[in-house]
This record gives structure tokens, sequence and C-alpha cells, in this order.
């Protein structure tokens, strides 16, 4: 499935980001192998597979990292690319009435 220069530029404004056009084209190419790939899975016999909820529901769990106290972002660097804040926190359009 190839995809088009404008549904590349679509992509781009959806997750906000400003491409240039070697990184259109570029992303053009990846994306487009990305979905001939997920085509190609859909064409695998799956119905012998139970339903999971997760990938790890499958069988034993693989060990876990240790958990790690590091450094944060400071607000203002996890603000950063926020479309709209209020002080230090995101401004999100109000659902509840």
């Amino acid at each position: 499935m190839s995809l088009s220069l404008d549904e590349v530029r679509r992509i781009a404004v959806l997750a906000r980001l400003k491409l240039s056009p070697e990184e259109e084209q570029l992303f053009r190419g990846q994306l487009s192998a990305i979905l001939d790939y997920v085509e190609q899975l859909k064409e695998l016999d799956v119905s012998g597979v139970e339903p999971m909820t997760h990938a790890l529901a499958a069988g034993d769990l693989p060990p876990l990292r240790d958990d790690v106290v590091r450094p944060s972002l400071s607000p203002e660097e996890a603000l950063a690319n926020a479309p709209a804040r209020e002080g230090t926190c995101f401004k999100v359009p109000r659902i509840i009435e």
C-alpha cells in the first residue's frame, strides 16, 4: 500500500511534526513499507490462536528490569511541545459539563 504525500503530510499534522520535503519522501517509503507488512500479517491463519489480553499472557513472565530512580523532566521540558498550557499544566478542552 503506497501512501501519497498528502497522506504523509496529514499524518505529520496529526503528530504535530514539521517535515522537510526530503523527510516527507523518506517517511512516505517507510510508512508504506510498514503498511505492506501489516497486509502480509492479515493473511496469516490465526483461527487456532486463543485471544489474549496482552502478549505476556501466553506464558511465563520475562524478568523485569529493576526500577532505577532518575531525574525527571523539568516542567519547561515536559511542556515544550504542548499545544496549550496553563502555568505548569497541560491545558485540555473541558469534556464534562
